[in-house]
C-alpha cells in the first residue's frame, strides 16, 4: 500500500488484498483513496479499456450537471443519492447546497471506506441536511424506510443511481429496484441515471473484455447493458430533453465526446 493512496478508516467488511469499485474509480478520476491493488487493476483495465478515465470523467462531470438542473433550473430541495462512492470534490450536497443552503441528502453505500469518509467529509449547510445509510441497493425497501427518516417522501425526491444498477448483474432484479425505489416517491420525483453500455454505437464493444477481466480480479462484478436493456429502467417516467444519451452529452457544450456510459433525468408523472 502506497504512502500517498491510502484510505482512511477502516472496518471488518474492508478487504485490501482486492480491488474494490469504488476505490478504483476514485484511482480513475486522481482521487488519492486507494490502494495498490486498486491501482494495479485499474491500469490493467485501463490498457484494455483507454476510454474508461474518460467515462470516469464524464460520469461525474453529468452528476453536476444534473443536480444544477434539478436544484436551480427545477426546484428540487431533496436528493436520495444511491451508490454514492467515495466522496470527491462537487459531491451532490455541495452541488445542491450551493444552490439551495437548505436541500435535504441522503446518501446510500455499503463499502466501509465510503461509509468512513461519508461520516467525517460529507457535512451539510446549517439550513439543511446530510445523512448517511449504511445499505445495499439490493434492498430497497431498507433504502426507503431509512431514507424516510431524512426526507419528507410526500414531496419530490430526486433519485441519482449513478453507476450503480451495473452492479446488479440479473436484469430483473435491477428493475426491480428501481421500480420499487421510484413507487416510493412521489409525482414530480426525478430519476438520475447513468449506466456502461455494450453498444458499439457509442464504442462499448471494448466494455466486455474489460469487464471480464474485473470480475476475475476485483468486487464487485459489473456487467454492461444495451441501450434498450437500460431505457427500461426508465419506463414509466418522461424523460427530460436530451433523452437517453452518453453521458458525456447530456446537456453538455457542443462537440463533447461519446463515452459508453448512458446518463438520462427522467420525471415521475
Amino acid at each position: 500500500m502506497t504512502d500517498s493512496h491510502s484510505p482512511a478508516g477502516g472496518s471488518p467488511r474492508l478487504n485490501t488484498s482486492v480491488a474494490h469499485n469504488a476505490r478504483v474509480w476514485n484511482y480513475w478520476i486522481g482521487g488519492k483513496d486507494n490502494y495498490e491493488v486498486d491501482q494495479q487493476v485499474g491500469e490493467h483495465v485501463a490498457t484494455m479499456f483507454p476510454v474508461i478515465r474518460d467515462v470516469a470523467r464524464a460520469d461525474r462531470d453529468f452528476l453536476g450537471r444534473a443536480v444544477t438542473l434539478l436544484a436551480d433550473g427545477l426546484g428540487v430541495r431533496q436528493f436520495l443519492d444511491v451508490g454514492t462512492g467515495l466522496p470527491t470534490v462537487d459531491n451532490t450536497h455541495e452541488i445542491a447546497q450551493r444552490i439551495a443552503p437548505d436541500a435535504r441528502i441522503v446518501y446510500v453505500d455499503n463499502d466501509p471506506i465510503v461509509l468512513a469518509h461519508a461520516r467525517s467529509l460529507l457535512t451539510s449547510t446549517r439550513e439543511g441536511v446530510t445523512d448517511y445509510i449504511d445499505a445495499d441497493v439490493r434492498d430497497p425497501g431498507a433504502i426507503v424506510e431509512r431514507a424516510g427518516r431524512t426526507l419528507d417522501l410526500d414531496r419530490p425526491v430526486a433519485v441519482m443511481m449513478l453507476g450503480i444498477l451495473n452492479f446488479v448483474l440479473d436484469r430483473d432484479e435491477a428493475l426491480d429496484i428501481v421500480r420499487r425505489i421510484m413507487a416510493a416517491m412521489p409525482s414530480g420525483s426525478h430519476l438520475v441515471l447513468t449506466h456502461p453500455t455494450v453498444d458499439a454505437e457509442y464504442g462499448g464493444e471494448g466494455n466486455a473484455a474489460a469487464m471480464r477481466f474485473w470480475n476475475e480480479n476485483a468486487t464487485p462484478p459489473i456487467t454492461a447493458r444495451t441501450r434498450d436493456e437500460i431505457a427500461a429502467f426508465l419506463d414509466g417516467l418522461e424523460l427530460l430533453e436530451p433523452g437517453l444519451v452518453p453521458c458525456s452529452q447530456w446537456r453538455a457544450a457542443d462537440g463533447a465526446a461519446v463515452v459508453p456510459q448512458l446518463g438520462a433525468v427522467a420525471v415521475k408523472p
